[in-house]
């Protein structure tokens, strides 16, 4: 019994100390299945594309011309991005101001691949994000968590989907919030991102070496977390 439950212990210390990178496109699932695992697994969630998207919508609301690197680089290091977990939800504040839903808007979406591709803001944001990630127990979803933020991630999986999947996806999610966008036009739009996202000099979005490849183009939700907790658990095991 007392062996037993040392192992319980040794379990759930390996689990707190766990660090998983989820990378891959936009509208690949990687948010809502990033949280849900990290729910599972009782994890702290961070989602840092919203992070990228909150620096966009300053710049945005600041009127500063997109491509003006000088000027964000300083909006963004005098910038404070804040994620608050609550339950099933991850709030994310701007200068302590609530922006979850304004960040999701077409107008950052199209913005946000040029302004996460200045240096100085992935050097914020990197720097921001391994803070939070120092001591494990958390799950990180976005383009170069395995690659750049995480290279020696536990676990890193590396999300995909056919990209009419992925634009019915964002047209979904856009018309929760109200807004109707034609599904050609969100296919146009996301190949442009991931040229985009791809070829920026600073951290593009490409597959770590180690990183585990997961195609949802036909997996469902529960699925795809039941994939990512069932391998996060074989490491847990081994150890």
């Amino acid at each position: 019994m007392y062996i037993y439950l040392l192992e319980i212990l040794k379990y759930q210390q390996n689990l707190k100390n766990l660090v998983i990178a989820i990378d891959g496109p936009a509208a690949s699932g990687k948010s809502t299945t990033s949280k849900l695992v990290a729910k599972d697994l009782g994890l702290l969630y961070v989602d840092t594309g919203a992070m990228y998207r909150a620096m966009t919508l300053k710049v945005l609301q600041s009127k500063i011309y997109i491509e003006s690197e000088e000027e964000i680089s300083h909006l963004a290091q005098n910038t404070n991005i804040r994620l608050e977990q609550n339950e099933d939800q991850v709030k994310v504040f701007l200068d302590n101001k609530d922006v979850s839903k304004a960040i999701r808007s077409q107008a950052v979406t199209k913005a946000v691949s040029a302004v996460s591709s200045i240096k100085k803001v992935r050097e914020v944001m990197v720097r921001e994000q391994r803070r939070m990630g120092e001591r494990g127990g958390i799950v990180l979803d976005g383009r170069d968590i395995g690659t750049i933020v995480f290279p020696d991630a536990d676990l890193k999986i590396f999300m995909i989907a056919d990209v009419k999947e992925r634009a019915r996806r964002r047209q979904k999610d856009l018309e929760i919030e109200g807004e109707n966008v034609d599904i050609e036009r969100l296919v146009e739009e996301i190949i442009e991102r991931d040229r985009k996202d791809s070829k920026r000099n600073i951290s593009p979005l490409c597959k770590a070496d180690d990183a585990i490849i997961l195609d949802t183009s036909n997996l469902r939700i529960t699925d795809q977390v039941e994939f990512i907790v069932k391998k996060a658990k074989e490491i847990i095991a081994k150890r």
